[in-house]
């Protein structure tokens, strides 16, 4: 991804310090360990956007409605899923795959009185069994040589996994994740990383070419022991950050031929931060909560969060609630429902403030209608009558 140093070279006329750059833009591989590696585990702006979605979606309340030993038993797998992980941990890591892996995936642990535990499957060691019709009839399990297939079965409608994927429009069985939308961004940012790093590092190696003449403007010839000497001293004097801008003292017909940009020039500071703003963009969070400056789109920060939470993590509750409610129901033979506790968010007090103080405030409403507006169980006083 970034110009190559060759170092010194002793061509045929003995005059040339050159730099070599690599042809063509070279871009990270769309695996899931590139993307874990390069995206979530070597860039701060995914990592921390990541992290943002997976924990916010995780600590979304999830509210089960419904009565019966059913609903009973969801609320307890929700609560304490496995021995090893509370429920919001369990969301939390399940959400993560999803932002990486565009796939995220649960399993049961079946009991002998029904399901027992729920347990996140790494999305790189699941692969995707399809039927003779095309769709997912089972799916296999590897983890290092061992082995598991595990097989829907299609006529009590029960599945041992829940498999949860964003939109692919061209995948059939797996998701499209937005790090691998924000991956060519996430290159440009790593690498603008990286090259500020080797600047430090050798930051007075010339990105150019020394050319010797003659007074007369022939060329001329560095002796073994001149070039060894510029060698060292370009070495010695002018690499590392103790030496970042030192001057470079030219003499005996030395002349400089920059051949490279300058941090200016290639507009450096721009470009990570254009990076920055693409990722925050592919995975829907306003740049302003990461920090990231230049940014006018919302008024303040509790505008930006706010957006963040109606676009991107109750959409996802939502749907997790919903993908939840319909895997658990042929095992626990339905008669409840799963819904993000929206009230329950710190972050939407104040809109729901002002959604209580607007219903509150019609007079043309009884307090039986007004509760039922609100989502409350709607419980008629005795004074309350229509006109």
């Amino acid at each position: 991804m970034l110009g190559q140093w060759f170092g010194l070279q002793r061509k045929s006329a003995g005059r040339l310090v050159a730099l070599s750059l690599s042809p063509r833009a070279a871009w990270s591989p769309r695996d899931y360990a590139a993307l874990a590696r390069e995206g979530f585990g070597q860039n701060a702006v995914a990592h921390r956007c990541i992290r943002l979605i997976a924990e916010a979606v995780g600590a979304v309340p999830l509210r089960v409605e419904g009565r019966g030993s059913g609903a009973d038993r969801v609320r307890a797998l929700l609560a304490r899923p496995n021995p090893d992980q509370t429920g919001v941990e369990l969301l939390e890591t399940f959400h993560g795959h999803l932002q990486v892996a565009g796939n995220a995936y649960l399993e049961i642990a079946e009991g002998f009185d029904g399901p027992s535990g729920l347990f996140v499957l790494r999305p790189d060691r699941v692969r995707v069994m399809p039927g003779p019709k095309g769709w997912a009839d089972g799916w296999e399990y590897r983890n290092g040589a061992d082995r598991r297939v595990i097989e829907r079965d299609r006529a009590s409608g029960k599945s041992p996994v829940l498999h949860l994927k964003l939109f692919h429009p061209s995948d059939d069985h797996y998701g499209l994740p937005p790090l691998e939308a924000a991956a060519r961004a996430v290159d440009i940012h790593n690498a603008g990383g990286a090259w500020a790093k080797a600047l430090l590092d050798n930051a007075a190696r010339p990105s150019g070419a020394l050319v010797v003449t003659s007074k007369d403007g022939s060329e001329a010839r560095l002796t073994d022991q001149q070039y060894h000497r510029l060698k060292d001293e370009l070495e010695t004097l002018h690499s590392g950050p103790a030496n970042a801008g030192r001057p470079l003292l030219l003499e005996g017909g030395l002349d400089w031929k920059p051949m490279g940009h300058s941090p200016a020039e290639m507009d450096f500071i721009a470009a990570r931060r254009e990076a920055a703003r693409e990722i925050a963009l592919a995975f829907g969070v306003p740049p302003m909560m990461l920090g990231l400056p230049g940014d006018n789109t919302y008024a303040n920060y509790r505008e930006a969060n706010l957006a963040f939470y109606r676009q991107t993590i109750l959409p996802l509750a939502r749907k997790t609630a919903d993908a939840l409610a319909g895997w658990l129901e042929p095992w626990l033979a339905g008669g409840f429902a799963i819904a993000p506790d929206e009230d329950a968010l710190p972050a939407l007090s104040e809109e729901r403030l002002a959604r209580w103080q607007r219903i509150g405030a019609a007079d043309f409403l009884i307090d039986t209608e007004k509760r039922a507006l609100l989502g409350l169980n709607s419980k008629p006083d005795d004074g309350d009558e229509y006109d």
